[in-house]
């Protein structure tokens, strides 16, 4: 039997980190705030997450992705966005990819590669991921990686600071090349004082930014953050600049509300913005 889905019907596919406020435990709570019935596939339940954790757990379910994947077609399910988060393996990739190609239909296929920052692969990746990775961006309509993620996928040099906007949109130009319609690149930063995102779309030929305050600190999960919101805000019919501009504050909001509290290290205390989130999407294009 059919089910009918009236409202807007997203899946998120990434891991559970049952500690540590990231991937699934970030963007189904996030996305569902925003008033999207969100359904999700866990592709490996961690302990904690990678970073800073010591021997975490890491349970991989990448056999149980093309089961859910037959069931829910059986089933008559869609999905009017699909985002893919925190990834395991090369071969979970491939079953990624398949399940896109099953379920895409008028479907927003929404890419973040979450496998590096600050110049570096995250703990047990290697250069074959990253080819895997190149080839699920070229599946996607927009990707959102950080400067490591794009410097990586197109083997190009990465500056941590100290490049200008021609980097910045030859990167974007290149990350467009691999396939997708528009290619978000995140932690962008011309100067000390701020930090924000730069969007450019193929299609169109065109750039977008937005910036906004620079927290120098360095907090766990943010990307996650940003993602999700970006994510939800395009489901809503947001516009790119406006999408830019929630996932941007939401963000920024989410850091600030964890200054001061050092015990917190491993997240940000992004449920204390999502007041303040629900609030900017509630308002009409």
């Amino acid at each position: 039997m059919e089910i009918a889905l009236k409202d807007k019907n997203v899946v998120t596919l990434q891991d559970i980190s049952c500690f540590g406020k990231c991937s699934i435990t970030v963007a189904l709570p996030v996305i569902s705030a925003m008033g999207l019935s969100c359904a999700v596939i866990p592709t490996a339940v961690l302990s904690t997450h990678t970073g800073g954790f010591k021997g975490f757990t890491f349970r991989d379910l990448t056999d149980d992705i093309p089961s859910v994947s037959e069931h829910w077609q059986r089933e008559g399910l869609s999905f009017d966005g699909i985002y893919t988060g925190y990834l395991g393996s090369r071969r979970q990739i491939g079953m990624i990819i398949d399940f896109i190609e099953s379920f895409r239909r008028d479907t927003l296929i929404f890419v973040d590669p979450a496998m590096a920052d600050h110049g570096k692969l995250y703990t047990g990746f290697d250069m074959d991921f990253v080819s895997a990775m190149r080839e699920l961006c070229s599946k996607a309509d927009i990707i959102v990686p950080n400067i490591t993620e794009a410097a990586m996928m197109l083997g190009c040099e990465y500056k941590a600071s100290g490049y200008d906007e021609a980097y910045i949109h030859t990167m974007l130009r290149r990350l467009c090349d691999l396939g997708c319609r528009r290619a978000l690149l995140t932690g962008v930063s011309y100067d000390s004082g701020h930090r924000g995102c730069v969007c450019y779309d193929r299609e169109n030929d065109c750039f977008e930014s937005y910036f906004s305050e620079n927290i120098p600190v360095e907090s766990h999960g943010t990307g996650d953050v940003f993602a999700s919101s970006f994510f939800g805000a395009l489901m809503l019919g947001k516009q790119i600049g406006e999408a830019m501009k929630i996932a941007v504050d939401f963000t920024v909001a989410s850091i600030r509300a964890t200054l001061g509290d050092a015990g917190h290290w491993y997240g940000v205390k992004f449920e204390k913005c999502l007041p303040g989130l629900i609030e900017s999407v509630a308002c009409e294009n």
